[in-house]
């Protein structure tokens, strides 16, 4: 058990986070499916791309989700494939939080080797800037 603040956390209390967290994302993953954002009107566009008709590493991330949704990988590579890429890791790093909080030993919020931080950022960063120059746009939504 943890002890945090002179008393035991339950294993229930730990999860709650994790569950928690799965749940939300387990609820706007639903919502995409059902209320599909090809469809105008029913999301927002992207600011970016209104203000400059510049797509940001997100454009079309809720349509992929929802192509993910559905069962098509092919549309969903088409739309943001960089969000693709990054489900399988947000899986396994969400696994990881809730078995290791499920154990009573939730990960740590401090990250000791920012490393990897840096080198996803410079991935984002990239994608969002290839996928607007000429022999990029096959990256585009």
């Amino acid at each position: 058990m943890d002890v945090a603040g002179g008393r035991e956390r339950s294993r229930t209390g730990l999860m709650l986070a994790p569950l928690g967290a799965g749940a939300a994302v387990a609820a706007a993953v639903t919502c995409l499916a059902v209320v599909d954002p090809n469809q105008p009107g029913h999301y927002p566009v992207c600011p970016l791309y209104f203000l400059t008709g510049l797509y940001c590493p997100g454009c079309g991330a809720l349509r992929a989700v929802h192509d993910l949704a559905v069962g098509d990988l092919h549309g969903a590579l088409g739309m943001n494939p960089l969000l693709v890429v990054a489900v399988p890791f947000a899986a396994y790093w969400w696994g990881r939080w809730a078995l290791r909080s499920w154990q009573g030993r939730p990960g740590r919020m401090i990250v000791a080797r920012p490393a990897p931080l840096w080198a996803v950022l410079v991935v984002v960063l990239a994608f969002g800037v290839v996928r607007n120059i000429p022999f990029g746009r096959f990256l585009a939504p």
